[in-house]
């Protein structure tokens, strides 16, 4: 029987009470899925997350961002996954042309909930390829001026895909919740992924959704 279990990746200096949350919530709804916590050199950066799947010592892997709460039954991400080989969902920002080195309709994914299996390994093998090649730079207002993000991972990961041309299967956002950007939702949120907790409210109806009636 193939295992799954989750994967965290960590480096310099992570929040740790950050992290427990994350493990806590997962053990709340799989206490039967090992958890492997991948820690890089204090050096590293968000372009490392691209070797993920080397990383994994499962067959079925989900990997987290550490500011994730689950919030439900995961088998379904684990079962498109398997499928396919790959599953996530759309970034809140699903235009990676914002990226300097990135010009097109190219589809912009969140790499904070990922579902992989080693199938993908043409998607993360383009990742860690591109991921350094290419300008991930940012430029954004903040307050009356402009801030540039000097990188960020997702541009590379939304270049494997598109180069692969690998058929994702596309969860929908109430598996990769960001509350800053997403307003509104249908069904039980399954990961919220936020620095801030959960709000009681919204775990009340969560399980209000979740219940078979």
């Amino acid at each position: 029987m193939a295992s799954r279990g989750v994967l965290y990746v960590v480096w310099g200096q992570f929040d740790q009470a950050l992290l427990d949350r994350a493990i806590a919530s997962v053990h709340e709804f799989h206490p039967e899925f090992p958890v492997e916590i991948a820690r890089l050199s204090d050096d590293a950066t968000l372009l490392d997350k691209a070797g993920i799947l080397d990383l994994s010592p499962f067959d079925e892997t989900l990997f987290l961002d550490a500011d994730t709460i689950v919030l439900g039954d995961l088998g379904f991400g684990f079962d498109k996954a398997k499928r396919q080989g790959l599953a996530c969902s759309i970034c809140e920002c699903p235009w990676a042309r914002r990226y300097g080195g990135i010009d097109g309709d190219i589809v912009e994914y969140n790499t904070g909930v990922l579902f992989f299996t080693n199938d993908a390994k043409p998607v993360f093998d383009t990742w860690k390829a591109r991921v350094r090649d290419i300008d991930s730079s940012i430029v954004f207002r903040s307050g009356d001026g402009l801030a540039r993000m000097p990188m960020n991972d997702q541009a590379g990961f939304a270049m494997a895909v598109e180069e692969t041309g690998f058929n994702v299967f596309v969860l929908p956002y109430n598996w990769n919740f960001r509350p800053k950007w997403h307003k509104s939702w249908y069904g039980p949120l399954k990961i919220w992924h936020d620095y801030e907790p959960v709000p009681e409210p919204i775990r009340k109806r969560n399980a209000d959704q979740a219940a078979a009636n």
